[in-house]
């Protein structure tokens, strides 16, 4: 294995490190103990330093190992292990540790193993671990649930379960951990059904479940809206020792709100507070509870959510504000939006960017968008930035007002907003509005802005420019925008080849007609069909807005 040594001009590295004053430290007798001993002396640690030096330093692996020939004398399992411990590549710390078996005949301790089964990849892992196995080391509890926590965040669950099937021949008791691992990326995954039925098949055999196990697989379950398997896991908890905590209780209420069960959300909540237990709730979750109620629109009860927690000593965050602002401004009840709002200054929460679009949005909806407009002065003052949503809703706003020189000129600020990524649905109104105004040429600049800001045009845009075009007469332009629909991967829709179809036949050109028909055809296999059954020729279509 030895190889021709470079060309220097001066003494090699070995030989200068042999021959420096500290170089007795290698001469250093070995002794039995070495074998087994995995804590280095002072010693040790510097015979370490040197051969990872030697190592690290080396042009080639051959290189090193000639080089690691030098020091066949004083290497020891326990020098090996520190040097696999210094070596920050695994990958060459592996290397080390093979060079060291093969070339000197090394039998590594079981501290060895670890190291490596710690550090390296899954695959080279598993290697090592086999390898142990082979050597006649009995595996250690923490190499193999290192190993099976590696297999599985790689994703790759069948094999983790094929290797904790392994545990029973070494007589480990995994822990707990290990399963609530596999678990949480199960479901993360969205593999809700394999998790529940690990959980069972496990469950009290091969684990005993905690807390954390029941909650991780009782929010998988909310979260497919299997409620009453959630419930049912929820009072199986005490057969196994267990108590829910508060991630039990609302992770259940999240799970009941998301499922529009908010009165029964309700009845848990006050349940736990009657019980008086050691699980508190806490302002989350009678936040939740106020949205689920708020999202539905009844402010009645979401109100009486606020009182009760208020009256149980429980001070309100700025995102239960923030959801009580925001559900009576869709409610149509600005007032007690206002009201809140006002509220929430007072007790020292202060307003974010959600608060000010909620508010904006309320004012919106119900026509005042003059107090929308002062909001957005506000704002500005207080430093707050506008988010997507803010710009959307008030551009939408004053667009419904037909106040699309306004809306531009918000649309000229979000082009300077580099925090900002924009959506279609911002620009869409402020199109439809030039468009319905005649003012094709505008709409026609708007969308390409949109476009250098990076956003893609999607079919509702191409749907108002097409139309725009051709009630200005524009009909080649239409054409090229329909096919650049399709080449941009847009599919049209039934009604964007309709109202394209229905304009060309009333502008007297069949011929391009049955070409957009054909086109629109091959995209959407039910437009033969919606053509036939719909109105097509209509002068005015309404254009669907998305926000």
């Amino acid at each position: 294995m030895l190889l021709r040594q470079p060309k220097t001009t001066g003494p090699s590295f070995f030989t200068r490190l042999l021959s420096s004053p500290s170089h007795h430290h290698l001469r250093r007798p070995v002794s039995p103990s070495d074998a087994v001993d995995p804590t280095p002396t002072r010693t040790d640690a510097w015979i370490a330093k040197v051969v990872s030096t030697v190592f690290v330093r080396s042009p080639s692996l051959d290189a090193s190992e000639s080089g690691l020939l030098f020091f066949r004398d004083v290497l020891t399992p326990p020098i090996a292990r520190e040097v696999v411990r210094r070596l920050k590549d695994s990958n060459l710390a592996l290397k080390f540790f093979a060079f060291t078996q093969t070339s000197l005949g090394f039998e590594h301790p079981v501290s060895t193993y670890r190291l490596l089964i710690g550090a390296l990849p899954v695959k080279e892992a598993r290697m090592v671990f086999d390898r142990m196995i082979e050597c006649g080391l009995p595996p250690d509890l923490w190499s193999f649930e290192r190993l099976v926590l590696s297999v599985v965040e790689t994703g790759d669950f069948e094999s983790a379960v094929d290797l904790l099937s392994r545990a029973s021949d070494y007589q480990f008791r995994v822990s707990a951990f290990v399963y609530n691992k596999i678990l949480h990326l199960l479901i993360k995954k969205g593999r809700v059904s394999e998790a529940i039925r690990f959980f069972t098949e496990c469950s009290g055999t091969h684990f005993t479940p905690d807390a954390c196990s029941f909650n991780t697989v009782i929010a998988g379950l909310c979260r497919t809206g299997e409620l009453d398997r959630a419930f049912e896991l929820f009072n199986a908890m005490g057969q196994f020792g267990c108590a829910p905590d508060m991630f039990t209780y609302n992770t259940l209420v999240y799970g009941l709100c998301l499922a529009d069960q908010v009165d029964r959300a309700w009845e848990v909540l006050m349940g736990l507070v009657r019980s008086g237990g050691l699980c508190s709730p806490d302002v989350r979750t009678f936040t939740r509870v106020m949205s689920g109620y708020c999202k539905l629109g009844r402010m009645k009860e979401a109100s009486v959510v606020f009182s009760e927690m208020i009256g149980l000593g429980i001070q309100p965050s700025s995102v239960t504000y923030n959801v009580l602002i925001d559900g009576y401004g869709k409610a149509g009840d600005v007032q007690s939006a206002v009201s809140f709002y006002e509220r929430m200054k007072l007790c020292g929460c202060s307003p974010d960017v959600v608060t000010y679009t909620s508010l904006i949005d309320g004012y919106c909806r119900n026509g005042f968008v003059d107090e929308s407009m002062k909001l957005w002065i506000e704002m500005k003052e207080r430093r707050i930035s506008p988010n997507v949503y803010t710009f959307a809703v008030l551009i939408n706003a004053l667009c419904k007002e037909n106040w699309l020189r306004e809306a531009r000129e918000l649309l000229v600020e979000l082009k300077w907003r580099r925090d900002i990524l924009p959506r279609p649905f911002i620009y869409n109104p402020v199109v439809d509005g030039f468009c319905k105004a005649g003012d094709v040429d505008e709409a026609n600049m708007i969308v390409a802005e949109m476009e250098e800001k990076g956003c893609s045009p999607d079919k509702f845009t191409y749907t108002i420019l097409i139309i725009g075009h051709c009630m200005k007469g524009r009909m080649l332009e239409a054409i090229n925008l329909f096919h650049k629909m399709v080449n941009s991967g847009c599919a049209p829709d039934s009604i964007t080849a309709s109202s394209l179809v229905s304009c060309l036949l009333k502008a007297g050109m069949p011929n391009e007609a049955h070409q957009i028909k054909i086109a629109a055809s091959g995209k959407d296999s039910s437009f033969d069909s919606q053509l036939s059954r719909s109105s097509l020729l209509r002068n005015d279509m309404s254009i669907p807005v998305a926000v």
